[in-house]
Order: structure tokens, then C-alpha cells, then sequence
């Protein structure tokens, strides 16, 4: 049964909602970004609004203010009082990046898979994983970066990892 034009309107507003909060978490994002349009770009979008996922499909690409997430596939997830709760992105190149002050470097990040965590506002980054931040680069099987504390964690073996990608860390001298 196609859901009336209304009820569909409000589900979409809730999804912008939804996304909304995941790109613009605030001890993460420029000033700027809570109030920049979410911009979603996609071949296909699956809402499932009693499961609380909206699944984007076909080179998606997600963007609000500094923030751009992209993939093959993007699933956001809220839980049942409509909260995003976690956003995955996989491909063979998923990305994620923003720019969390105007004076901090540009945090940049890929792997095969992405997933952010919103309430815990940490950022997995699994197989064939990179994280860059200014001149800064980690590399490995699975990658973890905690925004609040500005943590990194590597490993060169993860679930779902076929084979080992070693760790590999180039840090810049600081001035």
C-alpha cells in the first residue's frame, strides 16, 4: 500500500532530520554546518520508516556544510524516538571527511566500510582503512578515531578483513 503524500512528506522530513544530525554533531563540525543544507545525491533511497532506516543506493554522496560522506551504499539507522543512532557507508572506497574548526586540518577518512556512531561520536574506518588529519596519516586493517578526544586506535587485523594490512603511521613534526 503506497503511504499517502503527506505521511510520506513527513517521513522525508524526518529523514533530513535524521541526517541532519549526523553531519552536524557540534564538537565536530564548523560553526556553519548545523545550519547548511543537507544535500543527498543517490541512484536509489529505501525508506523503511517503522525499522528506522533509509538505505542510498548508487554512488551516494552525502553532504552538509564540511561534512561529505559518500559510498555505494549508505544506511542511516534511527532508533524508535527517531534519533540517528549510526550511518554506514561501504564500497570499495567509502569516504568520509570534515572540517572541525577553522583552524584544524581537514579530517579525511576511507575504507571499504564506514560507520559513525553518533552517540559515542567515533568513526570506524574498516579494511584498507586511511585516516588523515593535516599532514598525519594512519593506515591498517581497521582504523577507530574518537572526535571528542581526538583518538586513534589501529589494528592490522579486523573482523571481516581478509587479509593483514599492516599499520603504518606518518606523523609530522609539530613547529
Amino acid at each position: 500500500m503506497m503511504p499517502q503524500p503527506s505521511g510520506l512528506l513527513t517521513r522525508l522530513a524526518l529523514l533530513g532530520l535524521v541526517i541532519a544530525t549526523i553531519v552536524a554533531t557540534p564538537a565536530m563540525a564548523l560553526e556553519g554546518d548545523a545550519e547548511a543544507p543537507v544535500e543527498v545525491v543517490a541512484d536509489q533511497l529505501d525508506l523503511d520508516d517503522n525499522a528506522g532506516t533509509a538505505v542510498y543506493t548508487g554512488d551516494v554522496e552525502i553532504q552538509q556544510g564540511s561534512m561529505q560522506l559518500t559510498g555505494d551504499r549508505v544506511e542511516i539507522q534511527r532508533n524508535a524516538e527517531g534519533q540517528l543512532t549510526r550511518a554506514t557507508a561501504d564500497g570499495e572506497r567509502a569516504y568520509i571527511e570534515q572540517q572541525p574548526s577553522p583552524d584544524a586540518p581537514l579530517v579525511r577518512g576511507w575504507g571499504r566500510k564506514v560507520i559513525y556512531h553518533v552517540a559515542e561520536r567515533r568513526v570506524e574506518l574498516i579494511d584498507r582503512a586511511e585516516l588523515h588529519q593535516g599532514g598525519d596519516t594512519f593506515d591498517g586493517a581497521y582504523l577507530e578515531y574518537f572526535l571528542d578526544r581526538q583518538v586513534v586506535q589501529a589494528r592490522s587485523e579486523s573482523e571481516g578483513v581478509e587479509d593483514r594490512q599492516r599499520v603504518r603511521m606518518t606523523l609530522q613534526p609539530e613547529n
